[in-house]
């Protein structure tokens, strides 16, 4: 008699099906506390990970949700930002940060790893496999630095909708717009290509816009309004408070790769100091412990 089929779970067998409807049931419930967090009056602060130890630094310190960042965890893995990655490693890295984390995972897929609506549903497909119920998608293409056209980015987003519902996970969609930075014109002309193409995107499905670039709080300001709708900033300099975005009506706020740069910062002034002083205050000063460093490792239970 063989267990083919079955595995052990607290002294009783569950079948595959039983724990994949478990899990389903999990994400469901992860994915529509994630679209709640949207629509508080308190924003939504989304720290970004990118790898399994940031994720669990984020969750531990009482983030509700942990994004990943693309530059963070493509540079990470040996590849800089964009989809230059093979498919089944940026996979597997997803899968090792969903198997650790608690809280709703949202992830960054860059532009979907495909040109076609259809391959654009097949990447988010896999990444919602992997354990994430949130994708963020951009609207350019990194290669050539240049904005896809409307029409095409709405049959991409229209496909992750659909799939939506064939998957019956409500996977929350943050569409992004780089039109602040690649389109033509003045400042005034790409902050009214970025509510155009927002608009479009929030008609085709999604659940929050999210204007990159956007810092100064008269735009911010402008944008929000022109939107009423969900609306996602990234922390930069020049960037409000916490507070003042909240009054502006901002949703959401995304460290986007900061917390990446900001710990190669630390690993480069650590370097310098043991290097160019002899002493390790940097190294050691707010450094947890090997047994916290395990522990991140741990599985949710």
């Amino acid at each position: 008699m063989t267990n083919q089929g079955l595995r052990i779970e607290s002294t009783r067998f569950i079948s595959d099906s039983e724990a994949e409807s478990s899990h389903l049931k999990w994400q469901v419930e992860k994915a529509e506390d994630f679209r709640a967090l949207h629509h508080r009056s308190h924003i939504l602060v989304l720290p970004n990970a990118w790898d399994v130890p940031s994720a669990r630094i984020f969750q531990d310190a009482g983030f509700p949700a942990v994004a990943t960042t693309s530059a963070g965890m493509m540079v990470s893995l040996g590849f800089p930002d964009g989809e230059l990655i093979d498919m089944r490693e940026f996979l597997a890295a997803v899968a090792r940060i969903a198997r650790v984390v608690t809280v709703p995972l949202s992830v960054d897929v860059v532009a979907g790893f495909g040109e076609t609506p259809s391959q654009v549903a097949a990447t988010v497909s896999a990444v919602v496999k992997a354990g994430a119920i949130g994708v963020n998608i951009e609207d350019f293409l990194h290669a050539a630095k240049k904005l896809f056209a409307v029409e095409k980015q709405i049959e991409k987003l229209k496909a992750v909708t659909r799939l939506r519902e064939s998957l019956k996970i409500p996977i929350v969609i943050n569409a992004r717009t780089d039109a602040l930075r690649y389109a033509d014109g003045n400042d005034s002309d790409r902050l009214e290509e970025a509510i155009l193409r927002a608009r479009a995107y929030r008609d085709a499905g999604a659940d929050c816009v999210y204007p990159m670039g956007l810092v100064d709080q008269a735009s911010i300001s402008t944008f929000v309004k022109a939107l009423n709708f969900p609306t996602n900033v990234m922390i930069r300099k020049g960037l409000p408070p916490v507070k003042e975005l909240e009054r502006l009506g901002v949703a959401r706020l995304s460290f986007g790769p900061n917390a990446s740069y900001a710990a190669m910062g630390l690993l480069r002034r650590v370097s310098r100091e043991v290097l160019e002083k002899g002493t390790y205050d940097s190294l050691l000063d707010g450094a947890i412990s090997y047994d916290e460093l395990n522990a991140l490792a741990k599985p949710r239970a």
